[in-house]
């Protein structure tokens, strides 16, 4: 594994870390919640064979806090800086890789800066306000709030990722000290990320309603993408349904909802097939 360079930009509300690997075309991965840079650290290396890959914390995430440290950003925050990060790094538009909440920031991204964009993978965009059961999550995310005040993260998040089908009940998050030390250290990070994704970016990110109208004028430079192992689970339940809103296949993607991680080889060549020159095609 290759050491990125690392840059911290300042932008209204927040300082962001980023890092950057090989060179070409840039391809911006966009990290879901609780989550960082880090969690793409498998997929980066093969990646930055063919790209120029950088990788943010998003603001309020591990490395990129929030100045003053408290608020909700918004989805337009995040996309916003985005754009922000890309000013300092390139002229042209970009390629663009968001997951789970980072897929909602790369279809704003889209909608509201469609001409810092070369092609998006919006891979199990969480908008749940697509799916006929939208009430039952909005519930379920109510009351998973509900436990984090009164019982801590830890029992929170395992409450949140049972009800959206990303974990079996009695699932138990290893201890940390059985990790090899570079997943110990990132496993840190995000476990502290978990009190933020819970009480501001949870909520925030659900509630999120796309532009179709203007997803639809930029279809052409939009992939949605579901993990092969996803179509029951929530996430890949509203990317299908996103896709199916905008009359666009399916893009099919290794593993379930965290792909990169699962069978990182498998999904960085299938982002590269997906991403690079040539037809989109799903």
């Amino acid at each position: 594994m290759t050491t990125p360079r690392t840059g911290t930009l300042e932008v209204p509300g927040a300082r962001l870390h980023y890092e950057v690997r090989g060179s070409g075309p840039v391809l911006v991965l966009i990290h879901g919640g609780a989550g960082d840079a880090g969690v793409f650290h498998e997929i980066a290396d093969p990646l930055a064979e063919h790209f120029t890959v950088v990788a943010p914390d998003r603001r309020g995430h591990s490395r990129s806090p929030l100045d003053p440290p408290s608020g909700t950003p918004r989805v337009a925050d995040h996309s916003d800086d985005v754009v922000r990060l890309l000013g300092e790094l390139t002229d042209g538009p970009a390629l663009v890789y968001g997951s789970s909440s980072g897929a909602v920031v790369a279809l704003d991204l889209l909608a509201r800066h469609p001409d810092r964009v070369r092609r998006v993978l919006a891979h199990e965009p969480p908008v749940i306000g697509l799916l006929p059961d939208a009430a039952a999550y909005r519930r379920l995310f109510a009351d998973v709030r509900v436990t984090h005040r009164r019982q801590g993260a830890e029992v929170a998040m395992r409450q949140f990722l049972v009800g959206v089908g990303l974990a079996e009940a009695g699932w138990e998050m290893p201890p940390l000290s059985e990790l090899p030390p570079p997943l110990r250290e990132l496993m840190t990070r995000t476990a502290a990320n978990e009190p933020f994704f819970l009480e501001h970016e949870l909520t925030e990110v659900t509630e999120y309603e796309p532009d179709t109208g203007a997803l639809l004028k930029a279809a052409d430079r939009l992939l949605v993408g579901v993990g092969r192992d996803a179509a029951r689970q929530m996430p890949g339940r509203t990317g299908a349904a996103l896709a199916a809103r905008l009359g666009l296949p399916v893009a099919e993607l290794p593993g379930g909802h965290t792909g990169y991680v699962e069978d990182a080889e498998a999904f960085a060549a299938r982002l590269t097939e997906l991403l690079a020159d040539g037809p989109l095609t799903a």
